[in-house]
């Protein structure tokens, strides 16, 4: 096991919440996502979609990566303009493919996860995430590129939570790990959630992020097409036909479709 079950004690003060209402983003002239509107409350919400369903273009936009029109207000404000506000507000994220740097030691690559406090909070909060994460501290000498990808993925979320957050985005989190290690994984993304942290997390797999999430929201083609109370939104037929190949399941009838039903239900 990578965490201590008890662990998961950085986090702002407060729980985050996130208003985004008709959001459009892009790239270019392209635009990948339109008029969108989604709330992430205390708790752990999923965005779930395929490949291609604008869930990556949603997240950079939400932290300032590429430029969007419409509204996102943290805590009932405008989200900061610029990454390094945004992070200083109490949001981090986990992108896709973990991007470490990996000539840098775990232990260098965790410090940099709270860059922009004082040197005497680095320390602390290393001293907590190491506890939080035991084996890390195991491994706080090893390069991060040595290690395997389940391995580097706990990397990446304690590199994170070394910035207290508030609000915790991860993108694609399960992918290319076994199965055992996504298991693992989406059990600290839930106890990171029951520790105080709003979670945010963008995922393929559907029916175990469902599992463990409070509400979800899913995507297609930039639009949203389903989203509610994650034990009733796994027996819809949204998710059933498009994602568990069964349309016939119970309640299968109970899915809310049309991007437009979806926002409407989302207040």
């Amino acid at each position: 096991m990578w965490y201590r079950p008890q662990g998961f004690k950085l986090g702002g003060d407060g729980r985050a919440q996130l208003r985004v209402r008709q959001l459009s983003a892009g790239y270019g002239s392209f635009e990948v996502i339109r008029n969108l509107s989604l709330d992430v409350r205390a708790g752990l919400t999923v965005v779930l979609g395929p490949n291609g369903a604008g869930k990556t273009t949603l997240l950079k936009a939400l932290t300032a990566q590429i430029p969007f029109r419409g509204e996102v207000l943290l805590d009932g404000d405008d989200m900061p303009e610029k990454t390094h506000e945004i992070v200083q507000a109490g949001v981090a994220l986990v992108p896709e493919g973990r991007q470490l740097f990996p000539q840098m030691t775990v232990r260098e690559n965790l410090e940099l996860g709270a860059w922009l406090s004082p040197a005497a909070a680095r320390s602390s909060r290393l001293e907590t995430v190491l506890a939080d994460f035991p084996k890390l501290r195991e491994r706080s000498t090893q390069l991060a590129g040595t290690m395997s990808g389940g391995e580097q993925q706990m990397v990446a979320i304690a590199r994170a939570m070394m910035s207290a957050p508030r609000l915790l985005m991860l993108d694609e989190p399960s992918l290319g790990l076994a199965p055992r290690m996504v298991d693992e994984l989406l059990a600290i993304v839930r106890r990171i959630a029951d520790a105080g942290v709003t979670v945010l997390m963008v995922e393929q797999n559907v029916r175990k992020a469902l599992a463990i999430a409070d509400r979800g929201y899913v995507m297609e083609s930039g639009a949203l097409v389903a989203h509610g109370d994650a034990r009733l939104l796994v027996r819809s037929s949204v998710i059933r036909e498009a994602y568990l190949g069964d349309a016939d399941g119970p309640g299968a009838k109970a899915a809310v479709r049309g991007s437009g039903q979806a926002a409407g239900r989302t207040q």
